[in-house]
C-alpha cells in the first residue's frame, strides 16, 4: 500500500523542501498549495507526475480544507501523515505595547498559525483513521515557548504558536488514545520568503531544515533511522533534538 502525506503551505521554504525530501523516499504526496502563481511546486510536479498532487489550500478558510479533504479522499483511500507547516508572519511584529498594535493583524497571524492546524485535522480525520500509522506533525517554533521567550514584541507569531503548541496537546490528549502519534517541532532559522522576501541572514537553508524534520516526523519507521521517542509524552523539539519548555 502506498505511503501518503498531506503537506501544507507547500508552495515554497520548508513545506517545498519536505515535498521533495518525502518524494525522494517514494512517498505520494499532496502538497497544498496556497500561491498558484509560485512556480515551483509545477515545476515538480512535472518530474514526479504519480507522485505529486497539487492542491488548492487556504488553511484559514473552512471551505477551502473541506473541499481539498474532499479532494484528496477522491484520489486516495488513506492518509498517513499530515504535516502542518503553513505559517504566516507580519511586517508589524517588531510594534510593542508603547506603540498601536494591529490587531486584525494578530488575528490573521492567528486564524492562520492556530486555527488552521485544527481545521485541517479536523477534516482529514476520515481518512487518517484508516492508516496503520496515524502520524500527526506540526511545525511550531521556539517563539510559542512561554518559558524561554525574552522577547518584547511579536504579540501575534508568538501568540499564536503557543496556542498551536495547546491545540496539539489537547489533540494528543484526545487521539493518542486511538493510537495517533504526533510530532511537534521547532524547525529552526531558515533562509525562507516569510517575510516576503528570501531571508539569507538565517542559519540554513530550507532543504537541510527539511532533513532533520522528516528524520523526526518518520522516526520510528523504515524511512528514518532515528528511534521513536516515547510517544505518550509530547514534547516540542527542534533540529538538534534539544526538547523546548512549554
Amino acid at each position: 500500500m502506498s505511503k501518503i502525506a498531506v503537506i501544507t503551505g507547500a508552495d515554497r521554504g520548508l513545506g517545498f523542501a519536505l515535498c521533495k525530501g518525502f518524494l525522494a523516499k517514494g512517498w505520494q504526496v499532496f502538497a497544498g498549495q496556497f500561491m498558484p502563481e509560485w512556480p515551483d511546486l509545477a515545476s515538480l510536479a512535472q518530474v514526479h507526475p504519480e507522485k505529486l498532487h497539487i492542491i488548492p489550500l487556504d488553511v484559514s478558510s473552512n471551505q477551502s480544507v473541506k473541499t481539498a479533504a474532499q479532494e484528496v479522499g477522491r484520489i486516495a483511500d488513506h492518509v498517513d501523515l499530515i504535516v502542518n507547516n503553513a505559517g504566516i508572519i507580519s511586517s508589524k511584529e517588531d510594534l510593542d505595547i508603547r506603540e498601536q498594535l494591529d490587531y486584525d493583524d494578530m488575528h490573521r497571524i492567528y486564524d492562520v498559525n492556530a486555527l488552521g492546524s485544527l481545521r485541517v485535522v479536523e477534516a482529514f480525520l476520515p481518512l487518517m483513521d484508516k492508516s496503520s500509522l496515524k502520524r500527526l506533525c506540526f511545525v511550531s517554533s521556539e517563539a510559542g515557548s512561554i518559558g524561554a521567550c525574552q522577547r518584547k514584541a511579536w504579540y501575534g507569531y508568538c501568540m499564536s504558536k503557543a496556542a498551536l503548541n495547546m491545540a496539539v496537546k489537547i489533540t494528543f490528549n484526545r487521539l493518542r488514545p486511538e493510537g495517533y502519534t504526533f510530532r511537534i517541532y521547532h524547525p529552526g532559522w531558515m533562509r525562507t520568503y516569510m517575510s516576503g522576501t528570501k531571508n539569507f541572514e538565517a542559519d540554513m537553508e530550507p532543504e537541510e531544515a527539511a532533513s532533520y524534520a522528516i528524520a523526526y516526523f518518520l522516526s520510528g519507521t523504515e524511512d528514518s533511522d532515528q528511534k521513536a521517542p516515547d510517544e505518550d509524552h509530547l514534547v516540542l523539539t527542534d533540529y538538534s533534538g534539544h526538547q523546548w519548555p512549554w
